[in-house]
């Protein structure tokens, strides 16, 4: 009980913890010392590659395998090492991947490892017929997945390898859609044909062979299966923010419509698991006139929802949770941290148990659960925790550290809280603060999230973490409009972009400001998508407040975005500019409101200095809407930085473009607070 772990998260604790007591579960910690006061980390430290990249616990839990990066960006070398459950901390079995980038580890079956791959390769020559691209060389990247034997009593196979045309053609084949636990050598996976239209395949994982079972239409992007029958498929649009939903019961030929979703933000539907009843499965979903999304059953027969199941007032269901029978246990929730209905008795106090453990500071989220029941694979993320891996063990009543994401000590970081914040018309809304090490009183940097239907939670977040480095305190607001508290609360922000949706942000920041004491002149906002809206109206409309804003891949002109919604809406009913119209408005109903909410068209009112960032290639916001902002900021000769990322899209570039984009926001916050 002596031994001293090698990260910590609260008070210092061992890492194998014997957890003792009796229903409750209570945890013994270690004493020790405590922390001493060490310098923040600099920039760079968050961006240096991941360790450990993932965790999967073997069906019967009797293993465990972590996958590790112990390469370098230019030279990527992946390994496995396997993990004796019964022993966990003793001698670990090391497989070699070789030189490839590894992305992802699971268990085909209890003797069997899938490893999903990038295979990065320069061809020279003329460029693809139809392309823009200007370079001689195009680097292409291949997302295969590689069949382990872990013994070794077999070689290593690569999925769909005795298709030798659908290998040279294809890209991703590493989409897998169901483990298929009743069949321990087959996974179903996906592959798109000859006439790009996808297929589904049985695939063995002994040798690799391939058999198509299902062919989709022009848009299907994946199948949900029950007993490996396809009962779900989903079709998305040309645009790929619409999708459309159809079930089949098992036994039955032909696909029923059932309902479409916003795939971006508020999607209101998501597939859970089967049962063991043919033509019912759980979903979450959000039926017309009900205010959270919840856990029900959908029957295919009739394609009729059942009353919930597991609900709570005002929180959206995150998701729900299986053993590796593909059994339900549970369904996860935000409240204070992330929490689980559990449908077991008993279960809820080993969950509270692991959350005692990390004293609160951390989301526990539950990865896998052997079929026994006993094991669980546990990720635990939080402001100081960028993400460790635990397996808990019922019977032995222990928890072991499995593998960390990242090297980064906790003392160094910056810790969060949770904010109850009156708003100016008698509302309350929650915001996450983010201290700097150490807590002094400084700066305010607000980050806006994006949707706007989504939400912050208080977990790992880069950003505010390299933000919290210099020094800075960083505000993270779930106004009116977000996600995640029900659809009453999301209507709140309806329509209201500009307005109460910026009060609340305002708000936010008036309270964290009295309540630490922090330095109220200066402060700095930026966001993306929508925060990248957020933080350019705060400009026009605070110029008091607002000492520089940093707006990415965000909307700047209201008109113009459903102008654009307009124009591209290929969807039945023109659904994607209804479902705009209700949450920003009717451009002729409500234009003079789109224009006076547009900072595009308010530029002249912006005091401070902007850095506008957008990918070239961004179907979500087009990057025009970056133009015309930089170009109305520069006619009314305001100060404005323009970066531009080629061959990228919303925000989704990689790790050494956003180390980049780092450095020039915090140059920018440091100018303007100076």
């Amino acid at each position: 009980m002596s031994e001293t772990p090698r990260r910590r998260v609260g008070p210092v604790a061992t890492r194998r913890q014997m957890i003792v007591g009796t229903a409750a579960l209570g945890l013994v910690a270690g004493a020790g010392p405590a922390w001493a006061r060490r310098a923040a980390y600099p920039i760079e430290a968050f961006f240096r590659p991941e360790r450990t990249v993932g965790v999967a616990l073997s069906p019967n839990g009797k293993r465990l395998a972590a996958l590790e990066q112990i390469g370098t960006p230019a030279a990527p070398h992946g390994v496995i090492d396997v993990v004796d459950a019964d022993d966990p901390e003793g001698p670990r079995g090391r497989i070699d991947i070789g030189p490839l980038d590894v992305q992802s580890v699971a268990w085909a079956n209890d003797a069997r490892l899938l490893v999903r791959v990038l295979i990065k390769t320069t061809v020279t020559g003329r460029a693809p017929t139809g392309s823009n691209i200007r370079s001689d060389d195009l680097e292409l990247t291949q997302r295969r997945v590689l069949s382990l034997d872990v013994e070794g009593a077999s070689p290593p196979v690569v999925l769909f390898q005795d298709q030798r045309r659908r290998m040279r053609q294809n890209f991703d084949l590493g989409r897998i859609v169901d483990m298929l636990p009743a069949e321990p050598n087959h996974v179903l996976m996906t592959s798109r044909e000859n006439d790009g239209v996808l297929g589904l395949h049985k695939v063995d994982v002994r040798d690799g062979s391939a058999v198509r079972i299902e062919r989709g239409q022009s848009g299907t992007y994946a199948w949900r299966t029950q007993a490996g029958v396809p009962v779900l498929r989903h079709d998305i649009n040309s645009r790929g923010n619409m999708e459309t939903v159809y079930g089949r019961a098992p036994g039955e030929r032909e696909w029923k419509f059932l309902r479409r979703n916003w795939v971006a933000d508020a999607p209101d539907f998501s597939w859970v698991t089967e049962t063991d009843r043919p033509g019912v499965v759980l979903v979450t979903a959000r039926q017309d006139g009900e205010d959270v999304e919840s856990l029900r059953e959908l029957d295919l027969h009739t394609l009729t929802f059942g009353p919930p199941l597991q609900s709570r007032e005002g929180r959206d269901v995150l998701a729900g949770v299986t053993d590796s029978a593909g059994r339900h246990i549970g369904a996860a929730f935000y409240g204070d941290r992330l929490e689980y209905d559990f449908v077991e008795d008993g279960l809820a106090a080993h969950h509270r148990a692991l959350d005692r453990f990390f004293d609160g500071a951390c989301d526990v989220q539950i990865q896998a659960v052997d079929a026994a029941r006993n094991r669980f694979l546990a990720l635990a993320t939080g402001p100081r925790e960028p993400g460790s891996w635990w397996l808990y063990d019922r019977a032995a009543r222990s928890i072991t550290n499995i593998g960390w994401r990242r090297d980064l000590e906790p003392e160094r970081l910056g810790d969060a809280e949770v904010l109850e914040v009156a708003t100016r018309d008698g509302a309350r809304i929650e915001a996450y603060l983010t201290a700097p090490p150490g807590a002094a009183p400084g700066p305010l940097i607000v980050r806006a999230h994006g949707g706007p239907e989504v939400r912050d939670h208080r977990g790992w977040d880069r950003q505010a973490q390299v933000l919290a480095a210099q020094g800075w305190w960083v505000l993270q607001p779930n106004f009116r409009g977000s996600g995640g508290y029900g659809r009453s609360f999301a209507q709140q922000g309806w329509k209201r972009w500009g307005e109460r949706m910026q009060h609340d942000v305002e708000d936010a920041v008036a309270h964290a400001v009295a309540a630490r004491g922090l330095d109220g002149a200066r402060v700095g906002i930026m966001g993306t998508s929508y925060g990248g809206y957020a933080a350019l109206m705060g400009a026009v409309l605070r110029p008091d407040l607002y000492k520089a804003a940093v707006g990415i891949c965000g909307v700047y002109d209201l008109p113009d975005i459903m102008e654009w919604e307009k124009r591209l809406d290929d969807t039945p009913g023109a659904q994607i500019v209804e479902f705009w119209t209700q949450r920003i408005g009717d451009p002729r109903a409500d234009g003079a409101m789109l224009e006076a909410a547009s900072p595009r068209r308010r530029a002249a009112e912006v005091s401070c200095p902007v850095i506008l960032v957008h990918g070239a290639e961004d179907g979500v916001v087009p990057v025009a809407q970056s133009h015309r902002m930089r170009d109305a900021l520069r006619a009314a000769r305001k100060t404005v930085d323009y970066v531009e990322i080629p061959d990228f899209g919303h925000a989704d570039w990689e790790a050494e473009q956003e180390l980049a984009l780092m450095r020039r926001y915090v140059d920018l916050f440091r100018t303007a607070f100076a």
